[in-house]
């Protein structure tokens, strides 16, 4: 590591190397412990979890002011499931300057990335001993009581990570927790996680309709399509429909035209409910032990325990039907010339490891708008805390465009104005909810007061008849008008807004908001 980048330090003994990802959540640095061993803050006392002198790691960066923060969320996820294997340590979180960062084990290429070098099509063999794996992940992620909501084959990782020297030399290394199997698959990205039953007690959620969207479009339950609660059967139904996508190479819902994003999800949502899954068999082609799996998921109902080892046993009875072995050769390992995939000619985009989606498109893209055959990698530093509030001063200045003097007008003209129907305002809520009694002693509401607001985006209709709760919100506007604060990011008045309790809250909404959409990307 350059002299250069090992001066910037965060986390206290983390230097800040090149940058390896960005995405809209932020920027992902490589880096290195270069102070001594040490105990990750996740507090296991496995010896696992102890990440040791100059081992390489991931750094997020993530804007504290975001609009939808992840970060903090992702960390409580990792804290929840440390230990489990496929799940990387998160070794510190915390703030620096004016970002949040997040530490964790540096991982090798996604799925998404491998599936792409491999002419974006994997073998019926890759598939099953890919799935056997994924539904294990997920199997444990539910055993800790949460649910992952954002099922891809971008959040998959494998451990083997690939490092180039300044004299070009390529090394070739895996994650600590991994026992040096390279083809180890991770999980990551826990950002959109949450709770689906209370730890203690094990009392599922309730069901809810009207709910919104979260996840990949391609990818996700027919459930979430039509704003059902989701639970662990819509993670599981959202893997059936990554396996087909590896199988088949594309999925018959993508490419979809619609004149706006709501009905094109809409539009999505029917042609998965339409389509048999004996129609994704491709004449045959495929094993049909893949339908079976989208069938036994799609009849779950919604508190139903799934039968994970049945789910698994498809995979090995369609290797057995087919003459395969589960022998650990996947696909990606054929790659040139049977050498394996090098990270100086596959180069390709994902959320974690190696370059990056474009970074003004949605967290969820799928798609690589660089290009792919650049071998220089952006060396820049993160910026220190003093020039972070320069750059924003300057971008300030030089900003065109200006909030109205009077706070109080700007307000009713973000919120009210009739000409914009679609205008976006934050809901907030958190990722990793848990669920709380009401006096009656029944789940019917999820709360976590503790933990810091997610924020995502709903459609704005205004009600004409405007209730109590309308005019209350309307003369909170004002008192806080009268403080100058700055309302351009609604994130900061749901912040200070702590006067509102959840049930009014959620009063409000069920009367203000007509459609709600979450983080979410098209296919």
């Amino acid at each position: 590591m350059s002299q250069r980048s090992s001066q910037h330090i965060v986390g206290i003994h983390y230097a800040v190397g090149p940058k390896i990802g960005e995405g809209s959540f932020g920027v992902i640095f490589e880096g290195e412990n270069i102070l001594h061993s040490g105990q990750s803050q996740t507090g296991s006392k496995r010896d696992s979890s102890i990440i040791m002198a100059n081992e390489p790691v991931a750094i997020k960066f993530e804007p504290r002011h975001s609009d939808a923060p992840q970060l903090r969320d992702e960390f409580r996820a990792y804290r929840i499931l440390n230990g489990c294997v496929g799940i990387p340590h998160a070794y510190y979180f915390g703030q620096e300057g004016m970002h949040n960062i997040l530490i964790i084990d540096l991982l090798g290429p996604s799925l998404e990335d491998l599936f792409e070098w491999c002419g974006r099509k994997f073998s019926v063999k890759t598939t099953c001993m890919v799935a056997k794996q994924m539904i294990d992940r997920v199997r444990a992620i539910h055993e800790h009581d949460l649910i992952y909501r954002d099922i891809k084959p971008d959040n998959f990782l494998i451990s083997q990570y690939q490092r180039v020297s300044p004299e070009g030399k390529v090394t070739k290394s895996c994650a600590s927790s991994s026992n040096n199997d390279p083809n180890l698959i991770y999980m990551v990205d826990f950002g959109m996680a949450k709770q689906y039953r209370d730890p203690r007690t094990k009392q599922h959620i309730p069901y809810r309709e009207r709910k919104s969207l979260s996840g990949t479009a391609r990818y996700m339950s027919i459930n979430t399509h039509f704003g059902r609660e989701q639970s662990r059967r819509d993670d599981l139904e959202s893997l059936g429909h990554v396996f087909f996508y590896f199988l088949r190479g594309s999925l018959p819902w993508q490419g979809l035209k619609a004149p706006n994003n709501k009905l094109k999800y809409e539009k999505i949502g029917m042609t998965k409910q339409k389509l048999n899954p004996d129609d994704l068999l491709a004449n045959n082609a495929i094993p049909y032990q893949f339908a079976t799996y989208l069938k036994y998921a799609r009849s779950l109902k919604f508190e139903e325990d799934p039968d994970y080892d049945y789910l698994i046993s498809l995979m090995d009875d369609a290797l057995r039907l087919n003459n395969l072995e589960d022998d650990g050769h996947y696909d990606w390992m054929e790659l040139n010339n049977g050498k394996g995939w090098n990270i100086k000619v596959n180069r390709r985009a994902n959320l974690h490891g190696y370059g990056n989606p474009n970074p003004r498109a949605n967290g969820n893209t799928t798609r690589n708008n660089t290009n792919m055959n650049s071998k220089t990698r952006n060396t820049t530093p993160v910026p220190t805390a003093r020039q972070q509030v320069q750059n924003s001063n300057n971008n300030m200045d030089n900003s065109k465009s200006r909030i109205s003097s009077n706070p109080q007008s700007f307000i009713k003209q973000q919120l009210l104005k009739k000409n914009e129907p679609n205008k976006y305002i934050p809901e907030t809520h958190s990722n990793l909810q848990r669920p709380m009694k009401s006096q009656s002693q029944t789940y019917d509401s999820i709360s976590h007061p503790q933990n810091s607001p997610f924020v995502t985006y709903s459609s704005l209709k205004p009600n004409p008849k405007r209730s109590t709760n309308e005019h209350n919100l309307s003369s909170h506007y004002s008192n806080f008008a009268n403080k100058n604060i700055n309302y351009q990011s609604q994130q900061n008045y749901e912040q200070e807004n702590d006067a509102y309790s959840n049930n009014e809250n959620e009063a409000f909404c069920s009367r203000f908001y007509n459609y709600c959409c979450c983080c979410f990307c098209c296919c």
